[in-house]
């Protein structure tokens, strides 16, 4: 069908009733590129239709500007931005509802694979929304033809008037990022931070840089190179394997280095001042979440010989402390693979976090052991720790790095440290734990899955804190999503880990499983609004979940 009676068809149903859309629905053919209509929505105050622009192989040959896996996925981030500017300029339509609403699934600086751009070998798929233009519930089919006649015209356009060379820079800056990220461990670090970087952001909510915030500039010490394939040598802070800790006085820039080192593990859009900003791809902050729930986790690495004779090594609770949330934590992102442990003082239970001399000495009886006494063993395990502190200074004993903030610049002061930690001695004693760290596999039961409310699935993500998944809200807030369409693909793939499980394989086996194969998203679902996470997040979501159920393996 051509795409010129798409337009003769919306006219003809001006005044029918809403549901008369649902006639659209197929492949309407233009020039360059044809236009589908994958979902049509029922009624104009109901979620946006879903079309797909879908151009040929043949107009595609000017995109192959990529040499790795990754820069695909860059040109499809940013073909989507470039979509979504393009589409502002729509004319904003009356009528009730969504009507003429136009939207392309794009939220943060994150390059990332999401479902609403698929640039496959014989093919470019565009998923975007459109609000079809309604009066109550009567079709106001001439602007729906107008609508169309400007959306067919910025398609058939969009490919031969895309900005090349800011396409070449984005995919190079993703590669570049990518070089990076898988030579930190070779290199024996955990991140890298780039000369010049800008680092704070405009407020808690805002993902643009900070005006006029001070650029960031290595310690001569720390400060190392990479010669990156397309940006030739770039040089900044690398941050080596062990302890690190980050310090400082209040407000010098603690929090917002190690919050760029866990925005680190995706690229960023050029300009967006953390383009230089590489952290293991294994890396996961860990803090403490008062009442959240878990399930068959072995806490004895860290909460042992509770009274009573409580035993912790298949411990759940609806309504965690602190310090059990926080071991709870550590455990399950061991438990996933993770090589780098971010925390921060001020969300850590202190209690968990060290035992100092004058508690060990009036506490005899203790049930929990400090991550302090497991340093060690993190080590042993090949797991390092970067760790914000202000008051903490038992840990000058450990640290194999310690980074002062003054001003927003880092200095190495490691040294020093150490000279401090021997002139001012805290008569801590250091102790054998009594259980080794290790984190002990579990396999999730299917029914843990359910998104079944009643007789209907119930799926919808709130914002970036929540997700509604069949009887129960799932709370998010303690990990680190950067969009809402992130949310939404953990439900659908919290679908496909019901599917799945078996209650024999291991979550870190099942999650790895559920991921595989839906590189490009379509799969799961045909909304646009689903972005890529990785194994660590969606098994922490799932480990948030109170009807998870659990064996050991």
């Amino acid at each position: 069908m051509r795409l010129e009676d798409l337009l003769d068809r919306l006219e003809a149903l001006e005044g029918k009733p809403y549901p008369f859309y649902k006639d659209l629905k197929g492949v309407w053919r233009g020039k360059g590129f044809a236009l589908r209509f994958v979902y049509v929505q029922g009624d104009p105050f109901a979620t946006p239709s879903v079309l797909e622009a879908i151009y040929p192989g043949e107009a595609l040959e000017a995109l192959r500007v990529y040499t790795r896996e990754e820069g695909r996925v860059a040109v499809e981030d940013f073909l989507l931005r470039a979509l979504k500017a393009r589409l502002r300029d729509l004319p904003r339509l009356a009528g009730s509802g969504h009507s003429g609403a136009v939207r392309v699934e794009v939220e943060s600086p994150k390059v990332l694979r999401r479902a609403g751009a698929h640039l496959g070998k014989k093919a470019l798929s565009l998923r975007f929304r459109v609000g079809l233009p309604a009066q109550g519930r009567r079709i106001l089919g001439r602007e729906a033809r107008r609508l169309f006649q400007a959306l067919s015209r910025h398609l058939e356009a969009f490919l031969q008037e895309l900005d090349r060379e800011a396409l070449l820079r984005h995919v190079r800056q993703a590669e570049d990022f990518a070089f990076i990220q898988e030579r930190l461990a070779e290199r024996g670090l955990v991140a890298f931070v780039g000369e010049g970087s800008l680092l704070p952001r405009e407020s808690g909510v805002s993902q643009r840089p900070l005006k006029g915030a001070v650029p960031f500039q290595s310690p001569p010490s720390l400060k190392v190179a990479f010669r990156t394939p397309h940006a030739g040598e770039v040089w900044g802070m690398g941050l080596p394997q062990g302890l690190t800790l980050i310090t400082g006085g209040g407000f010098h820039g603690k929090t917002t280095l190690l919050e760029a080192l866990v925005h680190g593990v995706f690229p960023h859009v050029p300009g967006d001042g953390r383009e230089w900003v590489v952290t293991d791809p294994l890396a996961q902050r860990v803090q403490s979440e008062d009442g959240r729930s878990m399930k068959g986790v072995d806490l004895r690495p860290f909460v042992h010989d509770l009274p009573l004779g409580q035993d912790t090594a298949f411990f759940s609770t609806e309504d965690a402390s602190g310090s059990t949330s926080l071991a709870a934590a550590i455990l399950e992102a061991l438990e996933m693979g993770a090589r780098v442990l971010l925390l921060d003082e001020d969300t850590s239970a202190t209690n968990l976090l060290v035992r100092d001399a004058r508690m060990q000495a009036l506490v005899r009886r203790e049930t929990l052991t400090p991550i302090l006494d497991r340093v060690q063993d993190f080590k042993a395990l090949g797991v390092s720790l970067v760790l914000v502190v202000g008051g903490v200074g038992d840990y000058l004993d450990l640290a194999d790095t310690v980074v002062l903030m003054e001003a927003y610049r880092p200095q190495e002061v490691t040294a020093e440290a150490r000279a401090i930690a021997r002139a001012h001695p805290t008569g801590r004693a250091f102790g054998e734990p009594r259980y080794p760290l290790r984190a002990v596999p579990r396999a999730p039961l299917p029914a843990s899955f359910d998104p079944r409310r009643g007789r209907k699935e119930k799926v919808k993500g709130r914002g970036l804190r929540e997700l509604v998944y069949g009887e129960e809200t799932v709370d998010l807030s303690a990990l680190d999503l950067f969009e809402n369409a992130q949310v939404r693909a953990l439900g659908a793939l919290f679908k496909r880990l019901g599917r799945l499980a078996d209650g024999r394989t291991p979550l870190k086996a099942l999650v790895e499983r559920a991921l595989l194969g839906v590189e490009d998203l379509f799969a799961l679902e045909e909304a646009p609004e689903l972005a890529w996470v990785r194994p660590l997040e969606l098994a922490a979501a799932a480990n948030r979940l109170r009807g998870l159920e659990v064996v050991q393996v």
